[in-house]
């Protein structure tokens, strides 16, 4: 169990590490935007840092609370329906590989997955309004843990997979993982926003991520376990 663990975790990480071009069109301009709107002086660099360290930690934070609350509902059906299993593993992976087909320009078929999410940000974003200006690490805080919310179909491929770990607390250590994987792109992208960008344009790159995301997406379905 602790071995299928590490390789739960490793490969979320891996997920947001290599997923994080998508991750940059989704978050990365408020992430650079926190930056811009701090007065250039001294210290200027350590108010930077701590920012991006406080919105993106609310961001993860908000993450890993949805996976509780998604591996709770999942855990609680899969005690009553023995066949839950097989389904949720299905979606996992149908998630992935639509996420890898958007990521590589492919098919664009996960904004449909996309707008589940829609009437539950239509709630949370009037919120954000309120910690404007971002002017205090506590504000940014709490946009990190307000903008976790915005429907994205990666964060959505990766919670169908969190699903299927078997505890609550092994579930949301996939998502902290998976947020800690999209940390190195979304920091850089307030240190070093052109340079991110052009990587982010750089489709091999993009097309490697996809393939790892559609790999990761076809390993998942029961019907590849059930073979072995």
């Amino acid at each position: 169990m602790e071995s299928e663990l590490v390789l739960s975790y490793s490969s979320a990480y891996l997920i947001g590490l290599m997923g994080s071009t998508h991750c940059l069109g989704m978050c990365g301009g408020i992430s650079a935007s926190l930056s811009m709107s701090l007065p250039v002086g001294a210290g200027y660099r350590r108010r930077q840092t701590l920012m991006l360290l406080a919105f993106n930690g609310g961001r993860i934070a908000s993450y890993v609370a949805i996976a509780t609350l998604v591996a709770l509902l999942s855990t609680r059906a899969a005690d009553q329906y023995a066949s839950v299993g097989p389904i949720l593993r299905s979606i996992a992976g149908a998630l992935l590989i639509l996420m890898g087909l958007s990521m590589g320009h492919w098919w664009q078929g996960i904004r449909y997955i996309e707008r589940v999410g829609a009437p539950v940000w239509r709630r949370v974003s009037p919120l954000t309004q309120r910690v404007m200006p971002v002017d205090r690490t506590w504000k940014a805080l709490i946009l990190g843990g307000l903008w976790g919310w915005l429907p994205c179909g990666l964060v959505y491929s990766t919670l169908g997979w969190a699903a299927l770990q078997p505890t609550v607390a092994s579930a949301a250590g996939t998502m902290l993982f998976f947020g800690l994987g999209t940390l190195p792109s979304m920091l850089a992208t307030g240190y070093a926003a052109g340079w991110i960008n052009k990587l982010k344009r750089q489709p091999y790159f993009r097309r490697l991520a996809a393939l790892l995301l559609i790999g990761f997406g076809i390993w998942t379905l029961p019907f590849i376990h059930s073979a072995h």
